[in-house]
């Protein structure tokens, strides 16, 4: 008899352990039918409610506050990306006062609400008017996008520095070995070795705190800047009509949803090569 002829037939699998049906499972159903109600009930009522006439009045608005956003962020987040280096470095010198700054401004900057930040430099430095008026500055601080300006700069430094501070020390030991046994220069070795591999791990990070700075910067409507939510704040002061927020958070919505996808493409091209 072969050994064939002496196998056991297959058996069939065992059935599927019932799942309980826990509170925790019921309360997740029930929290996700109510958010699908209320996204059919938010798209209806925008279908209904749409104004042609509106959407041409006060669409080039919310293009330009657009603008505004997209302006205010780019430039404080290349500006804090330049202040973070020597902040970055100042938290890892080994020199204690110059560590003990850095470490107060980041965790000053890190530590307190950014609408009490603005608030600082938009009402608190007007307190200083005949000081700044004798160094030739009030001419800038008296220009409320200025102010968030500076104050967004200040903020992202601090959040981007922890950020660097962290993917540098992240990179092994090893590597800073290998460059000082090949002879190169302390700052050599930093910029061509260790810089390049900490940013790859700062990647994602990054782009975290882009979204934040987007999402964060509607607080500049408070002190006049009419960036986006500005612009929306105005015309639903002429309307009164709850649609003007919905547009604002759709244009939100898009602009965090393109800046993810384009990180996620940067960083896919990036680390390619660590993928096996």
């Amino acid at each position: 008899m072969s050994h064939a002829e002496t196998m056991l037939p297959a058996l069939p699998p065992p059935p599927e352990a019932l799942r309980r049906y826990t509170l925790s499972r019921l309360i997740g159903r029930v929290a996700l039918g109510i958010w699908l109600a209320a996204s059919v009930g938010i798209f209806l009522f925008v279908v209904e409610s749409w104004s042609p006439e509106k959407f041409a009045k006060y669409g080039p608005s919310f293009i330009s506050g657009l603008g505004v956003t997209l302006t205010l962020v780019s430039i404080s987040i290349v500006l804090g990306g330049i202040l973070s280096l020597p902040l970055a470095y100042g938290r890892m010198t080994k020199n204690k006062v110059i560590s003990w700054i850095a470490y107060a401004y980041v965790y000053f900057f890190r530590g307190t609400p950014l609408i009490t930040q603005l608030f600082l430099v938009y009402y608190g430095l007007g307190s200083f008017r005949p000081y700044l008026e004798a160094v030739g500055l009030w001419s800038l601080f008296k220009d409320a996008w200025f102010c968030a300006l500076l104050t967004f700069t200040l903020n992202t430094a601090a959040y981007q520095a922890e950020i660097l501070r962290g993917a540098i020390q992240s990179v092994p030991r090893g590597q800073h070995e290998g460059a000082a046994a090949l002879g190169l220069p302390k700052r050599v070795a930093f910029f061509k070795i260790i810089l390049p591999q900490a940013m790859i791990v700062a990647l994602r990070p990054y782009g975290n705190e882009i979204i934040l700075m987007i999402k964060g910067s509607a607080i500049v409507a408070i002190v006049t800047v009419f960036d986006l939510m500005g612009e929306t704040r105005r015309a639903f002061s002429r309307t009164y009509d709850f649609q003007m927020y919905l547009w604002a958070a759709v244009l939100y919505l898009i602009m965090v949803e393109m800046l993810r996808n384009l990180w996620a493409w940067i960083e896919t091209r990036l680390t390619r090569h660590l993928k096996r």
